[in-house]
């Protein structure tokens, strides 16, 4: 079936006025139904924080209406020592460090009534007008991974994956049912005997920060935390790259108490678990923890302010506590599997690329090297 529709036009530009392009962003947002990396809360604090050169894609409906943005950066890569490649990228700049933030859920911002066109005909004017050997996108759902293949022509090689895990809070509402009663006997016991344990030794209490002060406050306070737990090296806790803590700065001084929402577990005045989340059309996006290291395997402050967080939101109205991306334990253990996320890199029809793909089929028979996606560690 021909899915061409001549009322749709995209079109491309160099982005000069990030105050016309938020305006542009944030009345296209009203109509939109979109993640919270894709507000200009997200957006706007990556422009500010990073300062690339950026293109927006931009669709109209009927010249007029604008139904669809994006933006790309593109970047002369070489890897291998030879092997050269012009990458585009979708709201990152192809700068690890800089990307560390990590992006999920991405993709186009577009108007709910055209979503489905205005995708099609960004990704074929990407595909007919843009100059690039690679497209480096994500992370983005799984679902939408045939369509820009198709609608790209090209072939994937998938870097990185992860389930999704959340909890329904609406169904959870409406049954009047406490979350511990939907875990299994196994992870409510585990959180039922932390906090008995911690409750003997004083008063759990949950807070949240009174001022912006404190709010960056608490957030510098989880870095420590963090790098304990997931190390100090590249694509390991962000906490360890200035440029995520600057962005994260930024973020917080724009949408503190709006949007971001940070969270302290506390035992007798004194935190033993911070929670960094961003709340958006009634939905958590939990983004990263800083937690206490126990000595007493039994005491699990993670999986204890987890449980009480989500209680909490339970009663604040919100709709959804989103995990997001990641394998990690504790997630399948306190949510449903909801999604799946994935980075890949789209490469047009080259010979090159196809040299690439045999090559490391060979290294993986040679030294059973893992050709699969890699983990990445920067949040959790």
């Amino acid at each position: 079936m021909n899915t061409y529709q001549p009322e749709y036009a995209a079109s491309t530009y160099p982005l000069t006025d990030i105050t016309n392009l938020a305006a542009q962003w944030q009345e296209l947002e009203s109509k939109a139904d979109n993640p919270f990396f894709l507000s200009w809360q997200w957006i706007g604090a990556w422009l500010t924080a990073f300062q690339s050169q950026v293109t927006v894609i931009a669709v109209h409906y009927n010249e007029v209406q604008l139904v669809a943005l994006g933006l790309l950066v593109s970047r002369n890569t070489r890897r291998h020592g030879v092997l050269s490649s012009k990458c585009l990228y979708l709201h990152q700049t192809g700068l690890p460090e800089s990307d560390q933030i990590w992006i999920e859920y991405n993709g186009f911002l577009t108007d709910k009534e055209h979503t489905a066109h205005a995708e099609q005909i960004a990704l074929r004017f990407i595909r007919e007008h843009l100059n690039w050997d690679e497209w480096v996108v994500g992370a983005i759902e799984e679902s939408k991974l045939n369509l820009y293949c198709k609608e790209l022509n090209t072939s994937s090689h998938l870097l990185w994956e992860a389930p999704c895990y959340g909890i329904d809070l609406v169904k959870l509402r409406n049954t009047a049912q406490p979350y511990l009663q939907t875990l299994s006997a196994n992870t409510r016991y585990q959180i039922n005997r932390s906090q008995r344990l911690y409750e003997q030794h004083g008063r759990l209490k949950l807070l949240r920060p009174d001022s912006l002060s404190e709010a960056l406050d608490w957030f510098n306070k989880i870095g420590p935390l963090h790098i304990r737990r997931w190390g100090d090296g590249l694509a390991q806790s962000g906490f360890a790259n200035p440029l995520f803590v600057q962005f994260h700065h930024q973020l917080i001084k724009q949408s503190w108490n709006q949007f971001v929402d940070i969270v302290a577990l506390e035992l007798n005045g004194m935190p033993i678990a911070f929670f960094y989340n961003f709340i958006y059309r009634r939905r958590v996006y939990f983004y990263l923890a800083g937690l206490k290291v126990e000595q007493d395997s039994k005491l699990k402050p993670g999986l204890l302010g987890h449980a009480i967080c989500i209680e909490d939101y339970v009663n604040r109205g919100i709709d959804f506590y989103d995990f997001m991306g990641g394998e990690e334990r504790y997630k399948s253990q306190l949510g449903i599997c909801h999604s799946k996320l994935v980075r890949v890199t789209l490469q047009r029809n080259q010979f090159k690329f196809l040299l690439e793909q045999q090559a490391r089929k060979v290294k993986h028979q040679l030294f059973g090297t893992d050709t699969a996606a890699s983990k990445f560690r920067g949040r959790g």
